[in-house]
């Protein structure tokens, strides 16, 4: 009897339940093929990372109506225990040690009732999940990019191996996690990420891999290595694992799905108690203070536009705080190309005097903060060759608004704190910026290029040109959309306004559209967020 058709005809109700599509079958009855391979297996580590390799097939998926754990991996379990294989056991077996709550709870639920039925067990169900950790190291680069942490385990002093998590720490500062501001630190309860988790491995070759890391820690200028306490360990491993699962589309290594769970479980063991150090809060004050002893260092001496560095550094400054978990003296090769190809090309509006200083201001940063941070002469020498490499690539990256045509005056009105990535979504608020308009009941003509689309009063008067004639309650609704996107704020409203205009919605439905979704959620981040969701996937006007 197939596993579809014990599914159909097992009679206990524990077991049954609403059966999967045929394409859903097909697919569980391909990873309940692929779980055979735990019986030819002996070693609980080789049977838990065959299991990991099974639920990572959909991690980092996203489906639209419920969690993918609980559709696909919940439904796994059942689909498997119907089943009621020696495979499906083993499955089983791994599963309620490193499957969700949820899925563990289950798993274990059903294995035992498998068991009481007769079905055989793995030779090495016994000790699957008795691990026990060892010890914790990091091997790190000087510049505080990334991270090797390396934990070691035991099955009872037996099989011992290395779990390697490399923890980026530039890449994760980009990153928006899943839900926007919704899902930030401060509403989940725990500590701001310090970094995230990009990739990880498994070697049963410890002694030999300490040893290089140990040579190339003394070696390697560039390099360090130390141990680690095990609690701090955790809370820095848990800290970039939820960085990464909150993130949608991760940057992460093509495999790493596959040690996803495993990865989970190993940091689970990990004695718990430690802290991750908060980021230092740098106010206005603080940053103007760490600007001043800059531009007065023999670094910045020789940089002849001492106006335009002024503002090149305040740049250098913001993002150290804002993108790097607080940390502007630090630099790096990584580091400045991200700043120079990646983040200014996106979001800040320069200057002509700016773009061509702001190179030689970011040179004059790198030799002054290694100086200050104590950055090896090698580490200073490898950061300002990447960055001259770099700005060979900044002119062709940078997208000045005036190469396109467009009048700078105007750009300097939409984008007054040079959020250039603001532009599009602030001129799709605010059209009409210039002109004369009449207000009703009011004497005299409105000149529309003499407004400021920044002030609120200002864009009030800019709306009022788009709605003659509008009542009070309309215009006021359209005032308080124009400002959300203006700030944009949140990001799910800007993201769902191009997502109608990309399938053909007129701009004013669109504001319409999303003004009535505004009035219904209220001010429930939550009930916003879902009927975003909804309204993204509004089919195309006929």
């Amino acid at each position: 009897m197939s596993p579809r058709s014990r599914s159909r005809s097992s009679g206990d109700p524990a077991r049954d339940g609403p059966n999967p599509p045929d394409e859903v079958s097909a697919i569980f009855d391909g990873m309940l093929q692929h779980a055979r391979e735990l019986l030819a297996v002996r070693s609980p580590l080789d049977a838990e990372l065959i299991v990991s390799e099974i639920l990572g097939s959909w991690w980092g998926q996203r489906i639209p109506d419920g969690d993918v754990e609980e559709v696909i991996g919940e439904a796994l379990v059942g689909y498997a225990t119907a089943a009621a294989t020696p495979a499906a056991l083993a499955l089983l077996t791994g599963v309620a040690y490193m499957g969700t709550p949820r899925q563990a709870a289950k798993a274990e639920r059903a294995a035992l009732q498998l068991m009481g039925d007769g079905v055989a067990r793995p030779g090495w169900a016994d000790r699957v999940g008795m691990v026990e950790p060892e010890a914790c190291f990091a091997s790190r680069d000087v510049y505080g990019d990334q991270d090797s942490v390396i934990c070691t385990y035991t099955y009872g002093g037996a099989e011992r191996h290395a779990l390697v998590i490399l923890v980026d720490r530039n890449r994760a500062g980009e990153v928006q996690p899943r839900g926007g501001p919704f899902a930030s630190g401060a509403r989940t309860g725990r500590p701001p990420a310090s970094g995230m988790v990009r990739d990880a491995w498994v070697s049963s070759r410890v002694d030999r891999l300490l040893d290089h890391c140990r040579r190339e820690g003394r070696d390697n200028p560039l390099m360090r290595f130390e141990e680690l306490d095990p609690r701090d360990t955790k809370a820095l491993l848990q800290s970039a694992l939820d960085l990464t699962d909150e993130t949608d589309d991760p940057p992460v290594n093509e495999n790493f799905g596959s040690y996803h769970a495993f990865v989970r479980a190993r940091v689970d063991i990990l004695p718990p108690g430690g802290r991750l150090p908060q980021p230092p809060v740098y106010g206005h004050d603080r940053r103007a203070t760490i600007a001043t002893r800059f531009l007065a260092s023999d670094e910045a001496g020789e940089l002849s536009d001492i106006s335009a560095a002024i503002r090149c550094v305040d740049r250098i400054i913001d993002y150290g705080c804002a993108h790097d978990f607080g940390r502007p003296l630090r630099v790096s090769p990584i580091k400045c190309e991200m700043f120079l190809l990646d983040w200014l090309p996106r979001k800040v509006l320069l200057s002509p005097s700016e773009q061509e200083a702001v190179p030689h201001v970011l040179a004059a940063w790198v030799r002054w903060a290694g100086r200050r941070t104590g950055l090896p002469e090698e580490g200073v020498r490898a950061t300002l060759d990447a960055l001259w490499d770099a700005t060979a690539k900044f002119s062709a990256a940078y997208r000045d608004p005036a190469a396109f045509g467009l009048d700078r005056a105007l750009v300097d009105r939409l984008l007054p704190d040079g959020d250039l990535e603001a532009l599009p979504r602030r001129a799709f608020a605010l059209p009409f910026l210039s002109g004369t308009h009449r207000p009703a009941g009011r004497p005299g003509l409105v000149d529309l290029s003499e407004l400021d689309p920044a002030d609120p009063g200002d864009r009030r008067a800019l709306l009022e040109f788009e709605h003659p004639g509008g009542d009070e309650e309309h215009l006021a609704a359209h005032v308080r959309l124009a400002g959300l996107l203006w700030d944009g704020e949140p990001p799910h409203l800007w993201d769902t306004a191009q997502s109608l205009l990309d399938v053909g919605y007129e701009r004013h439905e669109i504001l319409h559209r999303l003004i009535d979704v505004l009035d219904r959620c209220g001010d429930d981040p939550d009930a916003l967020r879902e009927a975003l969701r909804v309204l993204r996937h509004e089919p195309p006007p006929d």
